[in-house]
């Protein structure tokens, strides 16, 4: 069997197995509809620490444990760890895996770090240089704000195509055999930057749905399949606006997404109870949701195969000073529950 597609779309001979999951999420998370769901709520936003950043590092350790125990594993076991969050050279990653000792790609993907890492993890493991793999990674609301926007002590008004950034994060172990998992990963297809010449700091959801588009069109050309294939086609963070535009941009290739389509933006808030705006964001917002909602979906069977497809907008306070446009990228997998259709 091949590995590689001519558009870009892999294949897992091994199809690694997602074995243990962890997520802890904020306060306003745990008022939206996935409020149960969580492993762990973190009330305090300095989550007992000193600042916003270090609150941050402390949510991806607890992650990572509660993935461990869900797994029924030691960090002894983990070959790898890839992981990442939007602070300034992963800092909330690195300061907060530190004592776990292990082998640490970093990784900044943006919004996308949940696919990019376990995509990442996955390729280690089917390829045998991993035999138990850790993805992980984080955002916090307050920290991302004064990092990419402006201190909250500014006050300043949020334009209604803006998304709030998830206080959160999530965790996956990934495993070459095991007897019981979530989710098996069978295919996945990297991104490519895309640049729709988007300057609007506040609007990435247009930024990244060329991205997701790019992704699912190339991924379905070399895979023969389409949205009628899967029982969810979930993207990540794109919330309202981007979401509307997704489908725009797919329907003029022929493709209706929505009877399958749904975004972690979407799904970890109540835009109607909950002053988010477009929706939500942030690398921990994917995270959360993948590892509180949907691996759980896939492990009783009420999912059978789906493709997850996480995206990422790249800015910084300079590049939006100096009048450069948002790009994006979307990373996609192929997850497939376990049970084998005959």
């Amino acid at each position: 069997m091949e590995k590689r597609g001519a558009q870009g779309a892999l294949y897992f001979q091994n199809e690694p197995k997602l074995i243990g999951r962890g997520s802890i999420a904020g306060e306003k998370e745990s008022e939206g509809p996935l409020g149960s769901m969580f492993d762990e709520i973190e009330p305090d936003c300095h989550a007992g620490c000193e600042t916003f950043e270090q609150a941050e590092s402390s949510l991806q350790k607890r992650a990572v444990e509660h993935a461990m125990r869900d797994a029924g594993a030691e960090i002894s076991e983990i070959d790898l760890l890839f992981g990442g969050d939007l602070l300034n050279q992963c800092s909330g990653t690195a300061y907060g895996i530190a004592g776990f000792g292990l082998p640490f790609f970093s990784l900044y993907g943006a919004c996308s770090t949940m696919a990019e890492s376990l995509l990442l993890a996955s390729l280690a493991v089917d390829g045998g240089y991993a035999s138990r793999a850790l993805a992980v990674t984080s955002s916090h609301f307050c920290a991302a704000e004064r990092q990419f926007r402006f201190p909250l002590e500014y006050g300043g008004q949020r334009s209604q195509n803006a998304q709030w950034t998830v206080t959160g994060s999530g965790s996956v172990v990934v495993a070459d055999e095991a007897e019981r998992y979530y989710a098996r990963v069978t295919a996945a297809c990297p991104g490519r930057i895309q640049d729709y010449g988007i300057l609007d700091a506040s609007n990435m959801g247009a930024a990244m749905a060329p991205a997701a588009a790019d992704t699912l069109l190339r991924f379905f050309e070399d895979t023969g399949t389409g949205p009628a294939d899967y029982d969810r086609i979930i993207t990540g963070d794109l919330a309202r606006v981007g979401s509307d535009l997704l489908y725009r941009i797919l329907e003029k290739h022929g493709v209706n997404l929505r009877p399958v389509h749904e975004d972690c933006g979407l799904l970890i808030f109540d835009r109607e109870r909950q002053d988010v705006h477009a929706g939500g964001s942030g690398c921990g917002c994917c995270g959360t949701v993948l590892c509180a909602k949907i691996l759980p979906e896939l492990k009783r069977g009420a999912l059978k195969k789906i493709l997850f497809l996480a995206t990422g907008a790249y800015m910084s306070l300079t590049s939006s000073k100096q009048g450069e446009p948002i790009m994006g990228v979307a990373h996609l997998l192929q997850l497939e529950s376990p049970e084998r259709e005959d």
